[in-house]
């Protein structure tokens, strides 16, 4: 245990050096025309390095907000919430184009027999079967599944199982909250995010790369890399950019983690300043509808 915790301090005591040195050297991991700064992007983005220097980033930011001034917190959360709406609301768009696209589909296809449909932006033709368009409907869902996730959890859309949390009294569900985030969110989007940073890749380049492997193998493994892009669809004609979706699961994960560290922050904020801080600063969408507003607020647990 002393083992662990001394490991732990050394490492978030190098987690500066760490972030000094990538911000110094960005071509010997950003400069994707030598296969071996590809490999070392590769392994450093799921590494250990990586973990602390964010680790670290997010613990220096708490302490400085605890105990010198909480306003840096509050900006901290506004940012990150700020960013997982603009996300969110962005994404949100590919249900509409969901929609639209699968209502193409049944006209052309049951309607006017159509098999094949044809865009030409710009004079570029692109043209793919109707069974390409109908398997594509599940990217523009699971665009809205990965990339709404922390949106929602800020709008409070997600469902909640309440058995202990509604009885409490503020204070207390500020701490479960806190705890949450720590003992559950945190660890389980890590875990989830090694293990999705690494099937992602595999299904881009060769050769396979794995979690255990070390730097100095996948840079000798650069000497046979080459890019493998998955284009392989379930059907003939079907949708065949399934790698898009791994690219999503890694985005997914990103989020979640950071509004993890926003919502630990912002809990912290409303237990100290209490009820009167409550959705201080948050922004959350309106319908224009009061009656509607106030049943999301009493659903999302907002009042």
């Amino acid at each position: 245990m002393i083992d662990f915790i001394l490991w732990v301090l050394q490492n978030i005591a190098l987690a500066p050096y760490y972030l000094f040195t990538a911000i110094t050297n960005p071509g010997a991991w950003l400069d994707w025309s030598n296969p071996e700064a590809v490999m070392r992007f590769i392994y450093y983005g799921a590494s250990v390095e990586l973990f602390f220097v964010v680790i670290t980033t997010a613990l220096v930011i708490t302490l400085l907000g605890m105990f010198w001034n909480r306003e840096i917190l509050w900006a901290a959360v506004r940012i990150l919430e700020t960013f997982a709406n603009a996300v969110g609301r962005t994404a949100a768009w590919a249900g509409l184009v969901m929609v639209l696209i699968q209502v193409m589909i049944v006209f052309l296809q049951r309607i006017f027999r159509v098999a094949e449909i044809q865009l030409g932006p710009l004079g570029t033709a692109f043209a793919q079967d109707l069974s390409w368009w109908a398997e594509g409907l599940k990217f523009y869902n699971a665009l809205v599944v990965c990339l709404c996730v922390s949106y929602t959890f800020v709008q409070g859309g997600h469902v909640r199982v309440d058995l202990v949390y509604s009885a409490v009294k503020f204070r207390t569900k500020k701490v479960i909250d806190m705890v949450g985030c720590l003992i559950f969110m945190l660890p389980a989007i890590t875990l989830t995010y090694l293990y999705s940073w690494f099937f992602m890749w595999r299904h881009l380049m060769t050769p396979s790369v794995t979690s255990t492997s070390d730097l100095d193998r996948m840079v000798a493994q650069s000497r046979i890399f080459r890019w493998n892009v998955e284009t392989i669809g379930f059907s003939p004609n079907g949708f065949n950019a399934y790698f898009l979706f791994k690219i999503l699961i890694v985005l997914f994960c990103v989020l979640v983690f950071i509004h993890a560290i926003a919502f630990f922050w912002r809990s912290y904020l409303e237990w100290v300043e209490g009820e009167a801080s409550e959705n201080k600063y948050l922004d959350r969408d309106k319908t224009g509808d009061e009656a509607e507003d106030l049943e999301h607020a009493i659903h999302s647990g907002s009042t």
